[in-house]
């Protein structure tokens, strides 16, 4: 007796979150903008530094002596060693490097990890929006769901009490913050943070604080969440050497916090990658240990970038509020009468610049785009020069 069965559909057989998760915002328009060379892409969030030369050299040592093995599940002692007393010197955190500490592919996976261990079905967390694009799909693939939080342009993009307390429910879990903020360079000062702290103590939330821009502020010190009265038991601070370090390609992030919770990641972590490459840890530690000063300098460099670039935007008709960390702009379009979908790809397509619509980043993003000014001085005075023609020639032509 023969069986009788339809064509094979691999379709059928994907998870359906997976299938609902939509592509990523930023990619599909660094993929619209690539194979261009007249293009100026304002939109990857990548410094234009190549990781400092003692670094480099650093890591070539360690390779001809023969590097290359598996490290500690947690990452090399003497790295998260490094990460403590940095912290420590920094922003004034202490956390134990034996079980308070791990290394992460990226400040990515450690957010992935939190989430992991944290989520049960049906958990709500919480998140600012706009926010990194990441968050709402990673919440979802675990179970989850993200409860948006508006933030809006008037207040700087700030996070508000009020606004947090209408979002709170009984399933509420976690809240997940990212100041400085990609997508729109807004900062918290320690009094913006109390009342928020209060509400998360009322409620019993975990908080979840990307601070992968930490060490990319201008006009005031990064405040970060752990530093509240009461606060570094609940928080994970996510931290990594991708942005201010210009270390993109190497994929070196960290966890910190209650060893309980970063035991459960640690666990996690053993059973998907294993442990961080080697190389990208050597090269953590050199960075740490020698490379600060590379580090500020960039950091001057981005300043003056944000300063010159903002100004330009506002001068050409595009109103943006004054971003104080990370290396974003987040001006509004709204009065251009298109969607931030829409400028980008006229933008794209009339001015051959790149930008991501404002929309990818939660819905509070719609009638902003995100520009990045980790670019040239000369290359974001182009691209300066270019959407202003844009502009004006569809003022024109309308």
């Amino acid at each position: 007796m023969t069986t009788s069965m339809g064509p094979f559909s691999m379709s059928e057989l994907i998870s359906p979150i997976v299938k609902e998760i939509p592509p990523s915002g930023i990619r599909k328009f660094f993929d619209l903008a690539a194979g261009s060379k007249e293009m100026i892409s304002l939109g990857v969030g990548e410094p234009d530094f190549v990781t400092p030369e003692r670094v480099r050299e650093a890591c070539v040592r360690a390779l001809e002596r023969g590097r290359t093995s598996y490290t500690p599940n947690a990452g090399l002692v003497e790295l998260r060693e490094e990460i403590a007393q940095y912290l420590v010197n920094g922003f004034q955190l202490s956390y134990e490097p034996g079980n308070e500490i791990m290394v992460t592919v990226g400040g990515s996976e450690a957010i992935d990890l939190a989430l992991r261990a944290l989520i049960s079905p049906g958990d709500e967390i919480i998140v600012p929006s706009p926010s990194y694009i990441a968050y709402s799909p990673l919440t979802a693939l675990n179970g989850g769901r993200v409860v948006e939080v508006e933030t809006l342009a008037e207040n700087q993009f700030k996070l508000t009490a009020d606004a947090l307390r209408q979002k709170i429910t009984p399933r509420s879990k976690a809240l997940l913050i990212n100041y400085p903020s990609n997508p729109t360079g807004a900062t918290m000062t320690y009094e913006d943070w109390l009342p928020i702290a209060k509400l998360v103590q009322e409620h019993n939330l975990i908080v979840i604080s990307d601070e992968l821009y930490a060490e990319l502020t201008y006009d005031q010190k990064h405040v970060s969440f752990a530093s509240l009265p009461g606060m570094k038991e609940r928080v994970l601070l996510i931290g990594g050497f991708s942005k201010a370090f210009a270390m993109t390609g190497w994929r070196i992030g960290y966890a910190c916090g209650h060893r309980e919770l970063v035991g459960a990641m640690l666990k996690i972590h053993q059973y998907t990658v294993l442990c961080a490459p080697i190389i990208g840890q050597i090269a953590a530690i050199e960075s740490l240990r020698g490379g600060l000063a590379d580090k500020d300098f960039m950091k001057d460099s981005f300043n003056q970038r944000r300063r010159m670039f903002v100004r330009g935007l506002q001068e050409i008709g595009l109103p943006c509020h004054e971003p104080q960390g990370a290396f974003y702009a987040f001006p509004s379009i709204a009065h251009t009468g298109m969607t931030s979908e829409q400028f980008a790809e006229h933008l794209i397509r009339k001015a051959k610049v790149a930008t991501v619509p404002g929309h990818v980043f939660g819905a509070s993003g719609e009638g902003f785009i995100r520009c990045s000014y980790a670019s040239s001085i000369s290359q974001l005075e182009e691209a300066l020069e270019r959407i202003d023609r844009c502009l004006r020639e569809s003022a024109v032509n309308s």
